[in-house]
């Protein structure tokens, strides 16, 4: 090709991005080391001399040899090639929120790192953003000039899926689920700074973000091979999709919240984290969460660890301190790590919980709004827990326990403020802390619960949920471990309903108690008439049928084991209640100390 040809086919993307503009291509990258070091060539040769460009794989979690490929390839290349690393895989929208926090061009590409969609259309796509003046350009399998090698089932679901979301969303487009998209910086920021969805359907997500703001959307054509991959079009990433749609769908029609959504402006001044670790003493779950902070992309923070004993952590990439504090309740430790912290903002973490790359990226913004006086968000079950452990993350995430509060453990819940979190993922203003003394000692658990009001009633602050402010916690096993944590949470919550109503005393808490006591009732009136014998077993039945299917999952075990495991919570939880809600004081309120470990070892939680 002639420098003049070159010159012509370009002529458009130099058009569009100006003089000091730039090309960011992001690629989602999962499990692709036989394939991505060739892939990135490919783009890389495309690319070169033409325009100024960086290329930004983004690994997400990939098990592996993937992020080491990437190493080499910006090794070979540090100029063009920025990789991000994921530790744990967490989905492609993620990815993407990650990939656009690093890249730096005035235009963003989304490109799949599989490569399956050829990136010489890029051309084309600019040529199609200059003619239409459009903010966004997508690519389309069903563009009429498309080259597209897909196979016939895939075809069909992508049509399927169009209709519903034409039905569900309004997009005037014909195809959101392409691998292929491209954006200008200010329409990608205004969707991403707004998007929950961190799987498949993120890119609907982005599109219906952008056009309800008013950026225009158009298509492009492209160039498709398939070939004999069975790609990702499994029947749990469809049941994913579907719930993903449904709720950008109930987001974007029913709550409009993606016009209403909060945005806190960045932060203008580093803001000192203190991260506070309480726990017994060093373990692997310790070493695993000063791990992942030591990969946090917001770099101003110092960690205090607080064993009952001197410990040595071992060296750290980022300061740390070790306080050991004698056998004593996490919320004394959490008090002696605040007192200790240079940090304007504390953050709390629990010794079994680690966060996300970004984890005090996305918190410590909203630190610069004035009312503002702590910040939460989900504390996810790992996917590399054990199976019982998985089985107990669903059962706390299952809506029939959780109910309004599901949020706490999953990780697409919409922004908003909240009265009562968690400390295994809470971060609080220094200042604030001091002016509500810290934690109150006598009560574990809840503690965190008299805190939060403390915060909310006494200082008159906001409590910030956010779910991309996100920590993994590892769960308790089914059935006993988990069982015990639900009692002692049920315990205090039902002896908090009376000593502070304001945040405890909810109909929620208290169905469960209702439950039980109706089981109760109905076995003793059941023998008394056959009218009530069958009501009472109907009602049984019934109940049993709605948490089976509350329960569901592909895999028969897992569906098996959570439905057992969500009715004995709602029991244990019900008695443990009641027994809470009739007591004058709590065993903790005497006790010099009740920490005890469980089968989850050297942990805080």
């Amino acid at each position: 090709m002639t420098t003049e040809n070159r010159k012509n086919l370009w002529a458009s993307a130099l058009d569009c991005m100006g003089e000091s503009g730039m090309l960011s291509v992001i690629m989602p990258v999962y499990g692709l080391e036989p394939v991505i070091r060739r892939n990135l060539t490919v783009v890389n040769d495309f690319l070169k001399g033409n325009l100024p460009y960086e290329i930004v794989p983004v690994d997400d979690g990939s098990l592996d040899a993937s992020a080491e490929v990437l190493r080499q390839a910006a090794a070979k290349d540090p100029e063009h090639v920025h990789p991000v690393l994921v530790k744990v895989n967490s989905g492609k929208g993620n990815a993407l929120k990650r990939g656009f926090a690093a890249a730096r061009g005035s235009h963003i590409l989304l490109l799949d790192g599989d490569l399956d969609l050829s990136p010489s259309r890029l051309t084309t796509f600019f040529d199609v953003m200059r003619e239409h003046k459009a903010s966004i350009v997508i690519g389309s399998k069903r563009h009429p000039d498309s080259v597209i090698d897909y196979p016939w089932h895939r075809r069909l679901a992508s049509s399927v899926y169009y209709t519903l979301v034409w039905f569900l969303v309004g997009l005037p487009v014909s195809d959101t689920q392409t691998g292929m998209k491209l954006f200008t910086r200010e329409a990608l920021g205004w969707a991403v700074e707004r998007m929950l969805v961190k799987t498949f359907a993120f890119d609907l997500e982005l599109l219906a973000i952008a056009n309800a703001k008013g950026f225009k959307v158009a298509e492009a054509p492209v160039e498709m091979h398939f070939g004999n991959k069975i790609g990702c079009l499994s029947w749990r990433n469809v049941v994913q999709v579907m719930n993903d749609t449904l709720a950008i769908f109930y987001r974007l029609r029913i709550l409009r919240y993606y016009r209403s959504v909060e945005v806190a402006p960045p932060v203008a001044a580093p803001i000192k984290v203190s991260v506070v670790i309480a726990c017994p003493a060093p373990s692997p779950y310790l070493d695993e969460c000063l791990e992942a902070l030591a990969h946090q992309t917001y770099r101003h923070f110092e960690v205090i660890v607080l064993p009952d004993a001197p410990a040595d952590p071992g060296p750290r990439s980022f300061p740390l301190r070790v306080i050991a504090t004698g056998k004593a309740r996490p919320a004394e430790k959490r008090n002696i790590g605040a007192a200790a912290a240079d940090g304007a903002v504390v953050g709390f973490i629990d010794d079994d919980a680690f966060p996300v790359t970004n984890w005090l990226e996305h918190a410590v913004k909203y630190f610069t709004l004035p009312d503002v006086g702590a910040v939460g968000g989900p504390g996810v079950t790992p996917p590399g827990d054990p199976f019982m452990s998985q089985a107990g993350g669903r059962v706390y995430a299952n809506p029939l326990v959780s109910g309004n509060f599901r949020y706490r453990y999953v990780g697409d819940r919409v922004r908003s403020s909240v009265d009562d979190f968690p400390s295994c993922n809470l971060l609080v203003k220094a200042e604030t802390l001091k002016a509500i003394k810290g934690y109150r000692t006598d009560f574990w658990p809840g503690e965190d619960t008299i805190l939060c009001s403390d915060i909310v009633l006494g200082q008159g602050q906001r409590i910030v949920y956010d779910p991309w402010v996100q920590v993994f916690h590892h769960r308790r096993p089914l059935f006993g471990p988990h069982l015990r944590q639900i009692g002692r949470y049920a315990l205090h919550r039902g002896h908090f309903a009376k000593r502070f109503p304001a945040t405890s005393l909810r109909v929620s808490y208290l169905i469960p108690s209702f439950f039980v006591a109706g089981i109760i009732f109905g076995a003793v009136c059941a023998p008394l008439h056959p009218w009530f014998r069958n009501a009472y077993f109907g009602a049984l039945l019934s109940y049993a049928v709605l948490t089976l299917l509350a329960s569901f999952s592909l895999k028969p075990l897992l569906w098996l084991v959570t439905w057992l495991g969500v009715m004995a919570t709602h029991i244990v939880y019900g008695v443990r209640f009641a027994q809470g809600l009739l007591s004058r004081r709590m065993p903790c309120e005497v006790a010099s100390f009740d920490h005890p470990s469980e089968n989850k070892e050297n942990t805080a939680s």
